[in-house]
């Protein structure tokens, strides 16, 4: 978003009773920008009289100037009080104030300008700004409606209204609003750039790479396109490009944390774990509150098994409004967040989930650790696991997320567990089974199945489609099925079936496809794993449901997999039963289904 304030607009200074053409020439040194003959002029002014609204604003817009928001909020505040209806005043107290940090008075004082002169642009657009960073998009969305409607071509009005849809996540409708920008203003850089950062989220990246680069073009030490293109390129597997745009834009802007961020992602993807952390480390340097470089620190220290330290860091995911959000009740307040200082012995402790289904699986653990500190537990989970969830030792009762809440004392989020249980490498709660599946689907399902005449393998070749690396981690069935020993049945286990897989399900009857006599719940799925001899997964919920359940699951991995499996291991301390096989190379399955081939021939003789 461009929240540049290039200059403070209405500057009026009116007329002097007393001396007119003195302010006349304070005036004309100020337009000048000749500020401190100017500021003498109307402090000579102000000796004589010391309420004149013009001189105290207008040394208000010289403090501005000057870089000095303290003293420019004083003097506009005093101006204020010898002209409460100047809307221009109220205006720029709320621009000083915005510099100052102190957000809400800034919008009151936008607020007063507006119900003053309520067509004010600037006033309007600079009231949007502020909403925006106050994490208000709708509302933002309306004030820039508003500029837009009193003055159709504001080209900023226009970028920023694209900003704040793309936060929205209205992809289409924020491309449309930077269309317009650029119309209006075709050499304005930042609309470009945002451009091809909302076509890079849509996939469209040659688009989007064209977009940043013309950016640049209109403005070559524009910082933020070079970043944006450097998420680009990555997306394009372009790895050593998208580290020299990273590069440029840090040597353009040396405090630019998301830079940093950007940079140590992509480092991490490349396994240069160290150089990623060094990464994490500046942004840190230069913002120490920063929740997302915190937040991709811990995850590097936790793929490292560096769990102590991992766990601590971690905690800054809360900073981030996306994770926030996704526990009920938010985490703003620490009420009755149970960090484990407080005995529980005798009280009702209620488990949140966060973030997504495997999650859960692999978290719900801690309930049994939690029960055994003498807590009556409580299960918060997301309505496919309610049924399921019942089975974990130690849960008392289970509820779906987005019901009604019974009453507890204290509250923890699942994957907060393992810092308050002070979790590492070596006391990692592994029970090899922690899941039961009802054993009257059992039955169902072994009566579906019929006679077992081979054994049994079920596969899970491809998960969410709209999983931020989805394109990474699901493979195409036709591939994994070529690559599939003939003398054993396979079985389906996931739900949904893309188009792209339907012929090779129909081809030759090798995989059985139950995908649609499995439901929403996770009580079936579990059941027909108990019928299997084995699991074959790439990197979703269900190989996590496998693993809970203590079957045999052998695990796909992308080159650079989850934080949770760890580095360079074949087995993982979190599943006993889970056997890990790994990719050599981004994107390349080749060895990973050679050596699957190899290992169900020789397991299953």
């Amino acid at each position: 978003m461009n929240r540049r304030v290039t200059h403070f607009p209405g500057l009026t200074l009116g007329a002097d009773r007393a001396n007119p053409a003195r302010l006349q020439q304070g005036r004309a040194l100020h337009r000048q920008g000749l500020l401190v003959q100017a500021q003498a002029i109307y402090e000579e002014i102000l000796r004589s009289e010391p309420r004149h609204f013009d001189a105290l604003h207008s040394l208000g817009v010289i403090a501005a100037q000057s870089k000095n928001p303290r003293q420019a909020a004083d003097l506009f505040a005093k101006a204020i009080a010898s002209n409460v209806q100047s809307a221009v005043a109220h205006h720029n107290l709320g621009l000083a104030l915005t510099e100052l940090g102190q957000r809400h008075a800034a919008l009151a004082s936008y607020d007063k300008a507006l119900t003053i002169k309520p067509d004010f642009v600037q006033a309007l657009f600079n009231r949007g700004n502020l909403l925006y960073r106050l994490g208000q998009a709708h509302a933002a969305l309306a004030s820039y409606d508003a500029v837009i409607a009193a003055k159709a071509d504001h080209a900023e009005a226009h970028s920023n209204r694209g900003v704040a849809l793309s936060y929205l996540g209205q992809w289409e409708a924020a491309l449309a609003s930077f269309d317009r920008a650029i119309a209006i203003k075709a050499d304005y850089a930042e609309p470009h750039s945002n451009r091809g950062n909302v076509l890079g989220v849509l996939k469209r990246l040659d688009e989007a790479l064209a977009s940043c680069n013309q950016a640049i073009a209109i403005k070559s030490d524009y910082a933020e396109a070079y970043a944006n293109r450097g998420n680009v390129l990555r997306d394009l597997q372009q790895p050593d490009a998208a580290l020299a745009s990273y590069d440029q834009a840090i040597a353009i802007k040396a405090d630019y944390v998301e830079a940093y961020c950007s940079r140590g992602i992509l480092l991490k993807d490349l396994k240069q774990l160290d150089a990623a952390l060094a990464s994490y480390d500046r942004a840190i340097a230069v913002d120490a509150d920063h929740a997302d470089a915190h937040t991709n620190k811990a995850i590097v220290l936790l793929m490292r098994g560096e769990f102590k330290e991992g766990w601590a860091e971690y905690q800054w995911r809360w900073k981030r409004r996306e994770i926030a959000e996704s526990v009920t009740g938010g985490m703003d307040s620490a009420r009755k967040i149970w960090r484990g200082a407080e005995a529980i012995a005798g009280k009702t402790l209620l488990l949140q989930c966060e973030q997504g289904l495997g999650d859960t699986l692999q978290f719900c653990r801690y309930a049994t650790l939690a029960a055994q500190s003498g807590a009556r537990i409580i299960l918060e989970v997301q309505e496919p696991l309610t049924g399921l969830m019942s089975s974990v030792e130690g849960v008392s009762q289970v509820v779906a997320k987005g019901s009604s809440l019974p009453e507890f004392d204290h509250r923890c989020p699942l994957l907060d567990l393992p810092l308050v249980f002070g979790t590492t490498l070596d006391t990692i709660p592994n029970r090899s089974a922690y899941i039961t599946s009802d054993p009257a689907r059992v039955a169902r399902w072994a009566a579906r199945l019929g006679e077992k005449r081979r054994p049994r393998v079920g596969l899970v070749w491809s998960g969410n489609a709209h999983h931020e690396h989805d394109h990474h981690r699901s493979v195409v069935l036709r591939q994994l099925i070529d690559h599939l020993p003939t003398h054993l049945q396979y079985v389906t286990l996931q739900t949904e079936v893309r188009e792209r897989d339907e012929p090779a399900l129909r081809a030759g009857g090798q995989v059985l496809n139950l995908s649609g006599e499995l439901d929403f719940y996770f009580d079936d799925t579990a059941a027909l794993c108990d019928c299997l001899d084995l699991v074959i997964s790439v990197d979703t919920s269900l190989a996590h449901l496998s693993g809970a359940l203590g079957k045999e699951t052998w695990l796909l991995l992308s080159f650079v997999s989850d934080w949770r499996w760890l580095l360079d291991r074949h087995d993982s301390p979190w599943y006993p039963t889970v056997r890990l096989y790994r990719q050599q190379k981004t994107d390349d399955w080749s060895d990973v289904f050679e050596k699957i081939r190899s290992d169900l021939i020789e397991t299953f003789k």
